[in-house]
């Protein structure tokens, strides 16, 4: 069995041509779980699928990671298939603000009589959720202020961690082994993102080999974070992964 990460895009919010941040977890070379879901997202989805996603994590709700729903909600609700079926995960403090950004406007369709959340499967979590028979860990991040932003993990193949500062009393916990960190990494830090002398900071010379740094800020940050030896993720890149550590006692 194998597995991969794509990412589908790379860049912080004002690197529109890197794109939106976001990545797939591939297994066998199809697609398990979509995270995050920008603005161009979906587009860059259906280009290497050639299908809408039937599941998502979202890991923070500014528009940059969820700016693409609205559009998949329309996709989603006006084909019978297709309407109710894909599953949303996040973590149960972001459902009210995801419900204020995507979900309360009035009038979701101009003839009325639409509930947002029938075309999803919401499916809210706090410590993890499964999926296919893989249990998923969700934790929290630094960004911006407390509990607005959460990041993923699969046991022993990849860590994503989502908008973050740095957490490295977190990566201890969830990154082990040959696990691959997907780090947010800018030429420079600020309140809600880290940067690079943050990462080198922060994290050891072990942890710092399995990052791969994206959320950067243009194609030139991301070269000049390769040239201080970093791996940075491109746009459109697949990265391998381990297969995922047995599942233990505690998971679930």
């Amino acid at each position: 069995m194998s597995w991969h990460l794509h990412f589908l895009g790379t860049g912080a919010a004002n690197a529109v041509e890197l794109g939106s941040s976001s990545a797939v977890i591939e297994r066998d070379g199809k697609p398990l779980l979509l995270i995050d879901c920008g603005p161009d997202t979906l587009d860059r989805y259906l280009a290497a699928y050639g299908e809408l996603p039937q599941n998502i994590y979202i890991t923070h709700t500014h528009m940059d990671h969820v700016g693409g729903l609205e559009r998949l909600f329309t996709r989603l609700w006006f084909d019978d298939r297709l309407r109710g079926k894909t599953r949303v995960f996040t973590h149960a403090a972001l459902v009210p603000w995801l419900q204020t950004r995507v979900a309360d406007y009035p009038g979701v369709l101009a003839e009325g009589g639409v509930n947002y959340w029938e075309a999803f499967r919401l499916v809210p979590c706090s410590r993890g959720f499964w999926l296919d028979g893989f249990w998923f860990d969700v934790f929290a991040t630094r960004h911006h202020r407390p509990n607005t932003s959460f990041g993923l993990a699969l046991q022993g193949s990849v860590v994503f961690t989502g908008d973050t500062r740095p957490i490295p009393e977190v990566l201890a916990q969830y990154a082990n082994g040959p696990t691959l960190i997907a780090h947010d990494c800018g030429l420079v830090g600020n309140p809600s993102h880290t940067g690079i002398d943050d990462i080198e900071r922060e994290y050891d010379e072990a942890l710092r080999a399995r990052l791969a740094l994206y959320h950067y800020g243009s194609a030139r940050d991301g070269a000049a974070l390769k040239e201080r030896g970093y791996r940075v993720a491109g746009t459109g890149e697949r990265v391998d992964l381990a297969p995922p550590a047995p599942l233990d006692a505690h998971a679930g």
